[in-house]
């Protein structure tokens, strides 16, 4: 009983320090290889709404990493989760700390898209350990795909998001294969695809709110 309010103590610690505190990233900034240059005012917010995406993704990383890692009984499969989880903080620090430097808030729907995918998580996580990380698996192949399509739209003189994304995108590939090599189970195509739905559904919505 103790070990069970431990977890959902934490996981309420961990909800209310990704939506109302300022993350801390453990890793240092990517620098980006070519100074920035200089913005116009269209670029500028087409970037922030670019990055205001991302962080949403991140928000909801948090909230998909911190539900799994409730939902499981390996405590070595929670080790990983947690892992995982503080990676994501990284990216969320960034993403916050570019969208300062761009001018940009976040979303102000956070707490919702918190909401959702810490109830996605949860129902990942009790599926079974191998579905969970099925689950995993496909979030990351989905969010790497979208962090491409993401360095294709950002401002060519914006290298310093275009580090970001680049190191974020790797991370999640990363998390991907692990994953898969921890013995995810390959999600069905239905799943899959209201999975493609339900992003789009936040990145179009994120881009402007």
């Amino acid at each position: 009983m103790n070990r069970a309010l431990d977890s959902v103590l934490a996981a309420a610690d961990a909800s209310l320090r990704t939506l109302f505190a300022r993350p801390h990233a453990v890793r240092p900034t990517p620098a980006p290889e070519t100074p920035p240059g200089n913005l116009d005012d269209a670029e500028r917010r087409e970037a922030g709404a670019l990055m205001r995406v991302n962080h949403v993704g991140e928000v909801c990383a948090q909230a998909l990493y911190t539900a799994q890692a409730l939902a499981t009984r390996d405590p070595a499969l929670r080790r990983h989760f947690e892992a995982a989880s503080q990676e994501e903080t990284d990216h969320l620090a960034w993403t916050l700390e570019r969208l300062d430097a761009l001018g940009a808030r976040p979303s102000a729907l956070n707490p919702l898209w918190y909401l959702g995918a810490f109830g996605l998580g949860l129902v990942a996580g009790r599926s079974g350990d191998r579905w969970s990380l099925g689950f995993v698996e496909e979030t990351e192949r989905q969010v790497e795909a979208h962090l491409e399509g993401h360095l294709d739209r950002l401002p060519a003189g914006d290298s310093a998001s275009r580090a970001v994304v680049e190191q974020m995108k790797a991370d999640e590939s990363r998390h991907a294969r692990q994953a898969a090599d921890a013995g995810g189970r390959p999600l069905p195509l239905p799943a899959k695809i209201l999975m493609r739905a339900a992003s789009r559904v936040m990145t179009t919505v994120a881009h402007r709110i």
